[in-house]
């Protein structure tokens, strides 16, 4: 069953291409372009790459719990060679020419947690990178399906466009033949060329807009924008992919969406740096060694070990601690109520998608019945003008008629698509996932 459907709709894809004069591409289902937008969009590319700058500032960040090891090596020329005056006889001091080296390594025992608070900030602050990742993903994701709907869309109507123009020529075919046999005017034979004319200009405009759509799905897919496309329809009315019941559907948005949890840890981050300034009105204890080596055949001992234990602490710092630990305050409740608004935002966004798809499926039921109506009633006025018994104007007026109808069904059906997407994505759902 899943193999004839998916050769049904290979098939429709195939008849709007050479429908619109398009050239035959190899399809793309929606689920293909979405993996490949989420995989190795542009947008995502940079995000992973603000990931890895996360990650390598975490390294950086726990580097402060090693030692500090420093090593130099220099050889030095003295104008004069160094020497001391003792009474009345003058002694060198040092070689006028002289190599020296030194290392040294200091750590830190106990700063109060000063250090581990930065390295533990950093580390969260790489985990909402991965969930600033997951956001963006989502987004070129919501991005895709629109546009590829769009795609469906406009596809759709250049088909209507199309399938108009050929009404209208069968209707000025049966007014010319009408007219040879005297039975109606010059004047119908005119209005039926007019209208024909019309609706063949919007059969141009509706390729053109099919081309923009066609480039937009291209330039997600970071593909020549001419590249020919041939979407794949989708849309199934029996779908369910979305919550439908709204406490339920706001209960796993609040859980699902990325935003919520990026909030979150970036509290958790805020805590953490104040917590390390807050360890700066503490000492710092650290132990340091080192072997400094000088060249002189004056000294007895060239080189020298030395170790050293001490103690470092700010005395006064114009009060910048405890500004920064302040400020740190405030952008924390800044963000409290910030979370608080996103909050509400992502409720209403959730059950403004759940009332457009409820609303829209009402709008496919009530359209379907008049497009029927529509068809049956362009059928009578044609049958009752070819007999001369109709008017021009009625048939014409029918073919107005069942345009709008068609238009209005299938951009309620699309509409359903765009809403039904709206609703998974507003409810954090992976689409990728959903439409695989």
């Amino acid at each position: 069953m899943r193999i004839m459907r998916f050769l049904a709709t290979a098939l429709s894809v195939l008849t709007i291409l050479l429908c619109l004069g398009i050239a035959v591409a190899e399809p793309l289902t929606l689920g293909e372009g979405l993996k490949l937008v989420t995989e190795n969009g542009r947008l995502v590319r940079i995000a992973a790459q603000d990931e890895e700058i996360a990650k390598d500032d975490a390294l950086m960040a726990r580097a402060s719990l090693f030692p500090n090891v420093n090593a130099s090596l220099n050889q030095t020329s003295l104008a004069y060679q160094p020497q001391a005056i003792f009474g009345n006889l003058v002694a060198p001091t040092s070689d006028r020419n002289f190599l020296a080296y030194s290392i040294n390594v200091q750590q830190t025992l106990y700063d109060f947690k000063r250090t581990a608070s930065r390295y533990a900030a950093a580390r969260k602050a790489a985990d909402t990178r991965a969930f600033d990742t997951r956001k963006i993903r989502n987004l070129a994701a919501i991005d895709f399906a629109l546009a590829y709907y769009d795609l469906l869309e406009v596809e759709k109507l250049a088909v209507l466009a199309a399938m108009e123009v050929e009404r209208l020529q069968s209707h000025l075919k049966d007014t010319q033949n009408l007219y040879a046999e005297g039975v109606t005017t010059k004047n119908n034979l005119l209005q039926a060329e007019v209208r024909l004319s019309d609706a063949g200009q919007r059969l141009i405009g509706a390729k053109n807009l099919r081309a923009i759509n066609a480039s937009r799905i291209n330039n997600a897919l970071m593909r020549p924008l001419t590249t020919e496309v041939a979407a794949m329809d989708v849309i199934r009315l029996d779908l369910a992919y979305p919550e439908t019941d709204l406490e339920k559907a706001w209960e796993v948005s609040l859980k699902e969406r990325p935003e919520i949890r990026i909030a979150e840890e970036t509290l958790k981050v805020l805590d953490l740096e104040e917590q390390a300034k807050k360890a700066e009105f503490y000492p710092k204890l650290f132990v340091r060694g080192s072997y400094d080596y000088t060249e002189n055949h004056y000294e007895v001992n060239d080189g020298n070990w030395k170790a050293m234990i001490g103690i470092d602490v700010n005395l006064f710092s114009g009060g910048n601690i405890k500004a920064e630990v302040a400020r740190f305050e405030h952008q924390k409740a800044k963000l409290r109520e910030e979370k608080e608004k996103l909050t509400d935002n992502i409720k209403l966004e959730v059950q403004r998608n759940l009332l457009d798809m409820a609303t829209t499926r009402q709008k496919i039921a009530v359209m379907k019945d008049a497009l029927q109506q529509a068809e049956e009633n362009l059928r009578i006025n044609r049958m009752r003008y070819r007999e001369g018994v109709g008017t021009a104007t009625e048939v014409l007026d029918a073919v107005t008629l069942i345009m709008v109808a068609e238009t209005n069904y299938y951009r309620a059906i699309y509409d359903l698509g765009r809403a039904e997407a709206a609703a998974i994505y507003s409810q954090g759902r992976d689409l990728s996932a959903v439409y695989k």
